[in-house]
């Protein structure tokens, strides 16, 4: 009992990390139709400049919202000096909604190399600002921690303010508006340039916190070339894509369950087929249903 309880307690807690990479990709996508393989490499950033706010402030609870802060920064910049200018100039041609996506992969590239020249190609080291140690319910301890509890505290938090904005805000329904239909919001008076920069933006804070709580909430080291980034970015993507690429909510069940499936292969299985099963599971999903547990209808509404 205890083993199935811990299975659902790390498969819950994967679960919630990935959910906020899923909501950034998703948020890109609905707002430029781009697959940004870059948000790993964004992640990365705001982790390090985390890092240097850690050891300038000696607080993680300050160095958090700057890091998100600076990460949706960077986002905005990316979505106004870079991917607009290339979707405004690749509208034609074989290759045309397929430029921007190649730009992300190049971005990625470039981010990891300019970690690795200003910090060095060693992993840096971030203590966890709460403990790791299970809690205990007699004389058994769980898989679930202070830590991985302020991790799903503050996925919980950031789905249910993106869900309050999205809902019952005019900025929601702007955003909603563009990711349906720019032509027509454009029509009506919105800005959706600037609406889609908003999209990045929060993408960029939803990046920031995903690669800082991974972080701690791991091993607590992080390099350049870290294959928890790379798998942070996969995994994310998977959930998006099965819990469906135009919804918020898809892209949280897509996550749980993505983080529930991965969790029961590696306890009761082997945990040298987790990366075959995600990618198993986005076949099988794709197969079944291509549009994801949440159909392109219910995401535009979400």
């Amino acid at each position: 009992m205890t083993q199935f309880i811990d299975m659902l307690l790390i498969g819950i807690g994967a679960g919630s990390i990935y959910a906020l990479m899923a909501i950034a990709m998703v948020l890109v996508w609905r707002s430029t139709r781009v697959i940004n393989f870059a948000q790993a490499g964004m992640a990365l950033l705001s982790t390090y400049i985390g890092f240097e706010l850690v050891q300038r402030t000696g607080n993680f609870w300050i160095a958090l919202p700057l890091a998100m802060i600076l990460g949706a920064l960077f986002s905005a910049l990316v979505e106004i000096l870079l991917i607009r200018t290339l979707i405004k100039h690749s509208t034609t041609g074989p290759v045309a909604g397929i430029v921007p996506i190649i730009a992300t992969l190049g971005l990625l590239g470039f981010i990891r190399a300019t970690i690795g020249f200003i910090w060095g190609n060693q992993d840096i080291q971030i203590q966890p600002p709460l403990s790791k140690v299970g809690f205990k319910i007699g004389e058994d301890t769980i898989a679930l921690s202070p830590m991985n509890l302020l991790v799903l505290l503050t996925v919980i938090g950031m789905v249910l303010i993106l869900g309050f904005i999205f809902q019952k805000t005019s900025l929601g329904l702007s955003l909603r508006a563009s990711a349906y239909s720019p032509e027509i919001a454009q029509l009506a008076g919105i800005r959706v340039g600037a609406i889609r920069t908003i999209g990045w933006a929060i993408a960029g804070a939803a990046g920031a916190a995903a690669g800082l709580l991974q972080t701690v909430n791991g091993t607590g080291a992080v390099s350049p070339d870290s294959l928890e980034f790379s798998l942070l970015l996969t995994f994310g993507f998977i959930a998006a894509v099965i819990g469906g690429l135009e919804s918020l909510p898809g892209a949280v069940l897509g996550a749980v369950v993505l983080g529930l499936v991965l969790a029961v292969v590696q306890i009761y299985i082997s945990g040298t087929l987790v990366f075959i099963v995600a990618f198993a599971l986005l076949l099988l999903v794709l197969l079944i249903r291509p549009q994801g547990f949440i159909g392109a209808k219910a995401g535009r509404r979400a």
